[in-house]
């Protein structure tokens, strides 16, 4: 918590810290229980209420009022995979999860599909009725799609549309392919986002030995740009207070101009509009992914704006042409101005086509394409 809100770091010359940018919850997550300790449920007792590792967590609501103290919030963590539970699916153990929930001050509850406790409407209402404002992240890996049965139903405010990501840029890739046909379908927009998982930025590897080996600053960089592009709730998930790392990736997670492509929303919460004719094959968690050599994604920003990625899938570099022509409902037309958001920096005007020379294997560019600016001279 102290890292996030510690401001060490600048932004155009100016002490930032993360939470100014935006990343201004810290979420809990599994491993807080007391795992075997319940009353036959593992880590619930008799009356619903979970049981906490106190040598672990002393007191959770000390925790949270640091939180709230610095300006953050804080997020808990439900329907466990650690010690799962099989047997509480009874409507007292959501209470009584509930009742934690509030009172130990958290703003905000990721609930996993590990346990039984995966009736999403009965969290909702129960969370409602405490009157406090809490986020609600379903993780139920792609399990349950928002507005159905009917249009308005989504009882969460952002979920899973994928299993675990993974440190490997076919594993980013797999769950990247996953938000697609929400956006198609309008399932991902305010109040209810799409959402692949956590980010790997920063992580040299992960848990998973070779399929889990880590990202190049190529990959990593394309993954944030995809997770910004298609709308992601951007969650870090490296080690903050390791600055080796974060002065690596600050220039990356710290960028305002791509922040505010992932804040953004025109009617559309990014998908792809031009896939190659060929396909490559990349190791990915779950065997071989055959992807696309090269994709495309588009997001409106606003009247005059659309943020486009392309992305370069192949072992080797290649040059990416964008045809203005192929952007669907481009305010610019065949005339655009043309500017990088990786290096903030604005490259001219051009008519017809864009040509990204160079781009380096599982490396990217990123890119705002708008009208030009008229100009008058009155006398």
């Amino acid at each position: 918590m102290d890292g996030m809100s510690s401001r060490k770091r600048t932004v155009d010359g100016k002490p930032t810290s993360l939470c100014d940018l935006g990343y201004c919850d810290v979420g809990l997550d599994d491993n807080w229980q007391a795992c075997g300790t319940g009353d036959g449920t593992n880590f619930h007792a008799a009356d619903g209420t979970p049981l906490v590792n106190k040598n672990r967590f002393p007191d959770l609501y000390v925790m949270t009022s640091h939180a709230h103290s610095l300006g953050l919030t804080a997020g808990w963590y439900g329907n466990n995979c650690i010690c799962a539970e099989k047997n509480t699916s009874d409507i007292k153990y959501y209470q009584g999860d509930v009742n934690a929930l509030v009172g130990f001050g958290f703003d905000g509850v990721k609930l996993d599909g590990c346990g039984v406790q995966t009736h999403m409407q009965t969290w909702y209402d129960l969370i409602n009725a405490t009157g406090r404002p809490i986020t609600i992240e379903n993780c139920h890996w792609g399990s349950k799609w928002p507005f159905a049965p009917t249009h308005d139903w989504c009882p969460w405010n952002f979920y899973r549309t994928s299993p675990d990501v993974k440190a490997s840029y076919g594993s980013v890739l797999t769950n990247l392919q996953s938000t697609i046909p929400y956006a198609l379908a309008n399932l991902s927009r305010p109040g209810c986002w799409a959402y692949p998982d956590m980010l790997e930025v920063g992580c040299s590897h992960g848990p998973h030995g070779p399929s889990d080996p880590g990202l190049t600053p190529s990959e990593t960089r394309s993954h944030f740009a995809a997770w910004s592009i298609v709308s992601s709730p951007l969650t870090l998930s490296h080690d903050i207070n390791n600055d080796t790392v974060m002065d690596q990736i600050w220039p990356l997670i710290a960028n305002p101009e791509i922040i505010a492509v992932n804040q953004a929303y025109y009617g559309h919460s990014g998908s792809p509009f031009v896939n190659s004719s060929e396909v490559t094959t990349l190791s990915a968690s779950e065997g071989q992914l055959e992807i696309f050599n090269y994709q495309y994604f588009y997001k409106p920003i606003d009247a005059t704006r659309t943020a486009v990625l392309l992305m370069n899938h192949l072992n080797s570099t290649q040059d990416l042409v964008l045809n203005f022509a192929d952007v669907p409902h481009l305010p610019c037309g065949t005339n655009c101005e043309v500017r990088c958001l990786f290096w903030r920096k604005d490259l001219g005007s051009f008519s017809g086509q864009f040509v990204a020379s160079g781009i380096a294997p599982h490396d990217s560019g990123f890119f705002m394409l708008s009208t030009p600016v008229a100009l008058s001279i009155s006398n």
